[in-house]
């Protein structure tokens, strides 16, 4: 594995001799615009391995994409062969439909210190609910960003995080999320406690995720990229396209609803991605993504 390879990868060509703040969210921001989270996979007969070595080749030199502990395991080997302070973490995921955090350990991010401070790095989210820059990791405290206000709350040990909403205007409405999503202010995305992590201990979740018949990873394929002012989505044969703040604290909501043999093609195209197997598309949770 090759930092230098990596970097062509995602086409970062910024200086990276002091692990500052500022080279961890221009790295950040460029995996983030070129490495899809992507669960295709599953939908193509393939397992999704945990070994650093088989995400590497996957992301890096098949041109691939992830889920979050294929791009934030990635991301941490970057960040410590840069000298950065990284300590893995475990969240539970927040499910509106059950109103409910997830039973267990379902979502890997990162923990970085720097002078002190401690940030959130989290690479491995997607669609509208990733965030765009590392977060300190303070409490009560709005995080404005691009794709929406986020903040951290912190109970007796436990985070929380949360993304403040835009509207959302959506020209083709009769492909719209429910009328409950779109009215949704506040979205708590996943909580967290700073206990450090290993990654073999994901091993049972990573599992659980791409073969229950009741994850969401096996009823819904999944592949969304951050652009540089929104993001693209393909959720079974749905694309999205969204553009942050393109009115008066508002989103603009492109779909369209895309035939069998649009799928290669816009693969290919709008995320960079070409599969060696073929691709079966799916779709059968109702579960909101945006």
């Amino acid at each position: 594995m090759d930092i230098k390879e990596y970097f062509t990868r995602i086409s970062y060509q910024g200086s990276y001799d002091k692990p500052d703040l500022a080279t961890l969210t221009d790295i950040f921001q460029h995996h983030i615009r070129a490495v899809p989270f992507e669960n295709l996979s599953i939908h193509c007969g393939e397992s999704i391995e945990l070994d650093l070595e088989a995400t590497y080749n996957k992301i890096v030199r098949k041109n691939r994409g992830g889920w979050c502990m294929e791009n934030n395991h990635l991301l941490s080997w970057v960040l410590k062969t840069l000298g950065y302070n990284v300590t893995l973490l475990g969240s539970k995921v927040y499910v509106p439909e059950y109103d409910a955090y997830a039973d267990e350990i379902d979502h890997l991010l990162l923990k970085v210190v720097l002078d002190d401070k401690s940030f959130i790095v989290d690479g491995g989210f997607g669609m509208a609910y990733q965030i765009w820059q590392p977060m300190e990791l303070i409490s009560g405290t709005d995080q404005p960003q691009t794709p929406g206000v986020f903040r951290f709350l912190e109970e007796s040990g436990v985070w929380y995080l949360e993304k403040v909403k835009r509207k959302q205007w959506v020209p083709n409405q009769s492909t719209s999320a429910s009328h409950s999503v779109e009215n949704e202010v506040c979205r708590r995305v996943y909580l967290f406690t700073l206990q450090p992590r290993d990654i073999e201990e994901f091993r049972a979740c990573n599992a659980h995720l791409q073969t229950a018949p009741d994850s969401l990873f096996v009823t819904k394929s999944i592949c969304s990229l951050q652009t540089t002012g929104g993001l693209r989505a393909l959720v079974g044969w749905k694309f999205t396209e969204i553009k942050y703040n393109y009115g008066d604290n508002m989103d603009l909501v492109e779909i369209r609803i895309l035939a069998d043999e649009e799928m290669e093609k816009t693969l290919k195209e709008k995320f960079n991605i070409t599969l060696d197997k073929k691709f079966v598309p799916i779709n059968t949770c109702r579960l909101s993504l945006f």
